[in-house]
């Protein structure tokens, strides 16, 4: 059975467009008539794409390729589902219900496909697979988990907590660097329009006075007249540093010493590193109580941090539990993570009581990201206008000394 994008409008003559599932544009367009709608046009749809056929011309949807399914999405829609499922709902059923709440098009299409496949008899895992974009690894397997142990509903309560508590870190170090990141743009903006269209025309009073200028003033005409001169030589450099760097990075060793570069830096290091261990324990802890076995875990978890070194600090342990041996041990050694974690995760090991354990940690750490977030935040701010303040200054004492050195001549 295929997915049919439809528009057309009601017995009101109201405008209305959504998707239908058939065997063929004909049986979509019955079903439509069906519901008190009156398609005028039908069209086979894909999750991520749209084409449209009329006659021999084709015409492709390009908004499509515009949208994306955001991660906030994929955690109301968990929620939604863990709700229908702890109500005894049939899967079928559930995900119908979903896609008639889901505003997002890509995700509706996508689940509509999942329901296609659940109803002939696939699992909801399996289902799954084919749109890892939206569902990653670590989620089809905590399903996988929670079909096989019966237990779906849990697990898809637990897949919404934390997809919702990454999301809550996600935002918060999104809104702690907007300010820093905003502030910098606009005093960027205003020394460039400082250099390129005020200091240009101070310039030619300078030239009228005849007599030899400050070291601070020349340097700042200087400035200006470089980059009115070569700023599109700037502006190739600066283009082809982006591409540059992005190819070193995308190269073993460049991602390793980037990705170390990354935990060890001035200010934002010990906050990456904070991140990446909150992000490890709590993935951890999900998989291992939603009854995801050690090793598959610890292969997924690894992906999660997305810094190579931390990540083969995890591989390392992994293949120390292969050989029957303890988790924490291993990441000690590698020096990356935290006593705390290595020491909660040893007593975990001990007392089988592992996963409390992670999530402890993982809240902890969740706090003082929190807490270093806002410090930083609050210690930006004033650091950004003085360094403001400081260019204006330069600026203002560069167009000042003339003058007054012109007073001191009148005189």
């Amino acid at each position: 059975m295929a997915v049919f994008e439809y528009k057309g409008f009601d017995a009101g003559g109201k405008d209305v467009s959504g998707i239908v599932d058939a065997d063929s544009p004909k049986t979509a367009r019955t079903k439509l008539r069906k519901q008190g709608l009156f398609p005028t046009d039908v069209w086979a749809q894909k999750a991520g794409k749209a084409t449209r056929s009329k006659g021999a011309s084709i015409e492709v949807d390009f908004s499509r390729f515009f949208q994306r399914v955001k991660v906030q999405d994929v955690a109301t829609m968990t929620s939604q589902m863990s709700t229908l499922i702890s109500a005894g709902i049939p899967m079928v059923e559930a995900l119908t219900a979903l896609i008639d709440q889901t505003e997002n098009q890509v995700l509706k299409l996508t689940l509509t496909e999942i329901r296609e496949q659940v109803n002939q008899g696939e699992t909801l895992a399996k289902a799954m697979m084919p749109h890892s974009k939206i569902f990653n690894p670590l989620y089809i397997n905590m399903v996988a988990a929670g079909e096989q142990s019966g237990a779906l509903d849990i697990v898809m309560l637990r897949l919404a907590e934390y997809t919702e508590a990454s999301v809550r870190l996600r935002g918060q170090v999104t809104q702690a660097m907007m300010y820093p990141v905003l502030m910098g743009g606009v005093s960027m903006l205003i020394v460039i329009g400082l250099f390129v269209g005020v200091i240009p025309r101070i310039r030619r009073i300078f030239d009228s006075f005849g007599e030899g200028l400050p070291l601070i003033t020349e340097m700042v005409l200087w400035l200006s007249e470089f980059i009115q001169a070569w700023w599109w030589a700037l502006g190739l450099l600066a283009i082809a540093f982006f591409f540059g760097f992005r190819r070193w990075v995308s190269t073993p060793s460049g991602r390793e010493r980037f990705d170390r570069w990354k935990l060890t830096m001035p200010v934002f290091g010990p906050v990456n590193r904070l991140v990446a261990t909150s992000r490890f324990c709590r993935t951890l802890a999900t998989l291992l109580s939603s009854g995801v076995p050690i090793l598959t875990a610890v292969g997924i978890v690894k992906n999660v941090v997305q810094n190579v070194v931390l990540a083969d600090a995890i591989d390392k342990a992994g293949a120390n539990i292969r050989e029957g041996q303890s988790i924490a041990a291993p990441l000690k050694e590698s020096g990356q993570f935290p006593p705390l974690v290595t020491h909660m995760i040893a007593i975990g090991e001990k007392t089988g009581e592992l996963e409390p354990m992670l999530l402890k940690v993982s809240d902890s750490y969740d706090t003082q990201v929190e807490n270093t977030l806002s410090g930083l935040t609050s210690l930006l701010e004033p650091i950004l206008i003085l360094v403001m303040g400081g260019v204006v200054m330069l600026v203002a004492l560069s167009v000042l000394l003339p003058m007054l050195n012109l007073s001191a001549i009148a005189r």
